[in-house]
């Protein structure tokens, strides 16, 4: 039989929403990324003129926001329709204005409890794909298969480097690996959910496969070919 509830967590940039997406679509579930409700409430606090760096006003109006995380309404590229008190706002927690101040919002305790409390109202549901940080470990510490997906640093540095030029950014190598490590250092370090692999979760290295291994390695393990062990690969 297989898995109705599928956490995937790892590390920025390790192939984790790319399989995540695959996957969803493979098995006709719903792919939600929870990092949306994350940079959600983080845009309504911009909206709304909130310090970012006042824990207790954004927690209070994270708690007070209607965060809905639907199957695409407009196809227009999107993974998912995100809406904020019913306001469609899946582009505008794209914007650079967003990642910035993403990180600090989502490492305080009160918001990370509010949007864990949604994000298992959706894993009831079932049918899920979710992908995250603290998804196996924390949200759905029962969900039916787990995995870890990972690469080197410089790997996904690489992999991020060329996505932002590819939107026309100028950015250095460098200064996108030192971004890598800063935010691993951040989510690892963290006093709410760090960063860490749940102790039953499937470990994917990614460093050195393709998208069409990474595939091929985890539809393997959702039909059940697979044994719980660390998988590692090639490029084809």
């Amino acid at each position: 039989m297989r898995p109705s509830t599928i956490a995937i967590d790892g590390p920025a940039a390790s192939g984790k929403s790319t399989i995540g997406f695959h996957l969803a679509r493979h098995l006709g579930y719903l792919y939600l990324d929870t990092g949306v409700l994350y940079r959600a409430a983080t845009w309504a606090a911009q909206a709304q003129g909130v310090d970012i760096s006042d824990e207790a006003s954004v927690t209070s109006l994270v708690r007070g926001l209607a965060i809905d995380v639907v199957p695409p309404t407009i196809a227009d590229g999107r993974q998912c329709t995100v809406r904020v008190d019913g306001i469609d706002v899946s582009w505008e927690i794209r914007s650079p204005r967003v990642e910035s101040a993403v990180s600090p919002v989502s490492a305080y305790p009160g918001v990370r409890e509010s949007l864990t409390q949604r994000m298992r109202e959706i894993a009831r549901n079932g049918r899920v794909v979710m992908v995250g940080r603290d998804i196996g470990t924390v949200v759905i510490p029962d969900a039916d298969l787990k995995l870890y997906v990972t690469a080197s640093p410089e790997e996904r540095a690489s992999r991020r480097h060329l996505e932002l030029q590819a939107s026309g950014k100028s950015v250095t190598y460098a200064q996108v690996l030192a971004g890598i490590r800063e935010r691993d250092h951040i989510d690892s370090h963290r006093k709410a959910a760090p960063l860490r692999p749940a102790q039953d979760a499937v470990l994917v290295d990614t460093t050195a496969l393709s998208m069409e291994a990474m595939f091929c390695e985890v539809e393997k393990l959702v039909n059940g070919c697979s044994e719980h062990q660390q998988h590692q690969g090639a490029y084809a």
